[in-house]
């Protein structure tokens, strides 16, 4: 190992859910329990307890991404690796990356048990490392800081479209495009083992869709007249102005979901009215359609954008 730091982001793949739930005396009491109880999972050459994510909470996770025929799943400190073992019960194809031999071995023996060797494959590496590109669902039970650590490299190498996502962590400033709670957070009565509190708390799921990028200026010709859009992006989330003329356009209805961008556009007095909805290639060009809401006619147009500069 190359130090704790490093430790904690490849071996924290199942660091227990209830970690950002408790406060107080109850939860350190618990945190402490785990650390150094081997019992609960904790190999002799790993820093970090290992906990699993449980089967409904895996099968919401496939739900949310959407994943089936067609799919490529890379789980991210895959641990015994029933996520992607599942995705590929769904047609998915996929593999598993961690770094503890021990778990490596359990997940192809899962693997094998549900007769899906042929689809999947587990890892020894070093996720920072890893190659993510071929992916078109990202899944991860880590570490919120891991998650950020991770951010850079989802955003610069993952194809715009392609799904995240988080068991129990976000994703820092980057806000999900979904964020659901599953579970009772509250433990009923003092005489649950410790299984069974961790059990009763809630499971949170993150998902995101990897943005476009769209930030820029943009331009397009329409009845004769230019359009030129400066946007400002912050993930999927985007501003943006429109200038024809001597007329600025008031956007509203923003949506940016990986290469597909929508908005509408008003005229000073909303005399005129554009709906936009397109889809970025990889030239950096938007194709799609314009309806232009005219008080005198209405029409729908090809609408082509250049990306300028």
């Amino acid at each position: 190992m190359k130090g704790h730091k490093i430790v904690l982001r490849f071996t924290a793949k199942g660091m227990p859910s209830f970690f950002n739930q408790f406060t107080g005396v109850i939860g350190a009491m618990v945190i402490i329990v785990l650390f150094l109880n081997p019992a609960m999972g904790q190999e002799k050459d790993l820093d970090v307890p290992y906990a699993s994510t449980p089967p409904d909470v895996v099968e919401k996770m496939l739900d949310m991404a959407d994943v089936g025929p067609g799919d490529y799943v890379i789980d991210l400190g895959c641990g015994d690796g029933r996520i992607v073992t599942a995705a590929a019960r769904r047609g998915a194809f996929g593999h598993g990356v961690d770094l503890d031999p021990k778990r490596l071995k359990e997940a192809r023996e899962k693997a094998r048990k549900a007769n899906v060797s042929e689809r999947v494959m587990f890892v020894q590496e070093d996720i920072f490392k890893t190659d993510i590109q071929q992916a078109s669902v990202i899944t991860m039970y880590l570490l919120s800081t891991v998650n950020e650590d991770m951010r850079p490299r989802l955003i610069s190498e993952l194809k715009p479209g392609t799904r995240i996502v988080s068991h129990q962590f976000g994703m820092g400033i980057w806000d999900p495009d979904k964020h659901i709670i599953l579970g009772d957070s509250y433990m009923k009565g003092e005489s649950l083992t410790l299984k069974e509190q961790i059990e009763k708390i809630n499971h949170e799921i993150y998902y995101w869709v990897v943005p476009a990028q769209i930030e820029g200026q943009w331009k397009w010709q329409l009845n004769g007249n230019e359009f030129t859009m400066n946007v400002q992006q912050n993930f999927q989330k985007f501003q943006a102005n429109i200038i024809s003329g001597q007329d600025t356009l008031v956007v509203d209805n923003k949506k940016l979901v990986g290469k597909k961008i929508s908005f509408t556009a008003s005229s000073p007095g909303k005399k005129m009215h554009y709906a936009f909805n397109g889809k970025i290639d990889e030239d950096r060009q938007i194709k799609g359609t314009i309806q232009i809401h005219d008080p005198d006619a209405r029409s729908i147009k090809k609408w082509e954008a250049r990306f300028v500069k």
